[in-house]
């Protein structure tokens, strides 16, 4: 991607003119300076904190006009963004889709801006979040400390993921996958499949990087028989090794995993299931080996 399209072009400007003219005077007096505090943190654990910085910057009188106003302005500076980046084929191939629904949710002028939207926009828009497939995001830089390993460990659930992590040279930045819930039209295996041949993508192109990560219920090992057709987010990874950390339990989890699925609301509610997060972690060696073997990755 080198270029918007005008459609996209005019959408994003269409987004400044809605702002008054304190608002986009605001925007315009933010924008550089919001964009490089928000890099700065973004490779923190905490997938929010680039979006909080923004907000601590625009203050306590910030408002949603303003946020759509930095984001559209943002926008219409990714094509050198992405550039400067130099991603891979698999990862540029996903823009289109993603500048359109960036265009469209501030057509929408939703209000008020979903919190979650917000964070990925402002990822998304100063390309510190690429995209995977349609559904999930690729954070370019994520941490995973070694207290989170050694509390698997100490909680019993053996050393394994300890070996693996420092195998893998765990103590270096990962990507980080997050679901985009505003598409779940490629929250299948075969766009799971294009996300994780994404990710190797970018592995290859960055030497630095220990592999791809991903933190959800969904990869909770009882779903195998509770929810049998979630079992490949697990196995397709750590059958082609990648290794899981546990993370621990929680009403957000059990929210979150009783939210679609009448069967696990149901055991959650009588107390038959409880849902825990894990994080998945692939280091790049085998992921790449994997997607190799599948003829996912361009020669």
């Amino acid at each position: 991607m080198t270029q918007l399209t005008p459609e996209q072009t005019a959408a994003f400007e269409r987004a400044l003119s809605h702002l008054s003219p304190a608002d986009r005077a605001r925007v315009d007096e933010l924008k550089d300076a919001a964009a490089r505090a928000a890099a700065e943190v973004a490779p923190h654990w905490d997938f929010e904190l680039a979006a909080r910085t923004v907000d601590g910057l625009l203050g306590a009188e910030a408002n949603d006009d303003q946020r759509r106003g930095l984001i559209a302005a943002w926008a219409l500076e990714l094509p050198g963004r992405i550039a400067a980046e130099r991603l891979p084929q698999a990862v540029l191939a996903g823009y289109p889709s993603y500048i359109d629904r960036l265009a469209a949710y501030l057509d929408s002028g939703a209000d008020p801006y979903d919190p979650d939207f917000w964070a990925k926009d402002v990822r998304v828009a100063l390309a510190l979040s690429v995209p995977g497939s349609k559904t999930q995001m690729l954070d370019l830089s994520s941490p995973v400390g070694p207290g989170l390993v050694v509390r698997h460990m100490l909680g019993g659930r053996g050393p394994r993921p300890l070996i693996a992590w420092v195998q893998a040279g765990g103590w270096r930045p990962w990507l980080e996958t997050h679901t985009e819930a505003r598409d779940l039209s490629d929250f299948n295996e075969a766009g799971w499949e294009r996300n994780w041949a994404a990710a190797a993508a970018l592995l290859q192109t960055r030497p630095e990087l220990a592999g791809v990560i991903g933190s959800s219920w969904f990869f909770d090992p009882p779903l195998e028989t509770i929810s049998s057709r979630l079992t490949y987010l697990r196995t397709t990874p750590t059958s082609h090794g990648a290794f899981m950390i546990h993370q621990g339990g929680g009403e957000i989890h059990d929210e979150r995993a009783s939210a679609s699925s009448p069967t696990r609301r149901a055991m959650i509610e009588t107390g038959e299931y409880s849902a825990c997060s894990w994080l998945l972690c692939w280091p790049r060696k085998p992921l790449i080996r994997w997607a190799q073997a599948r003829g996912l990755l361009q020669p």
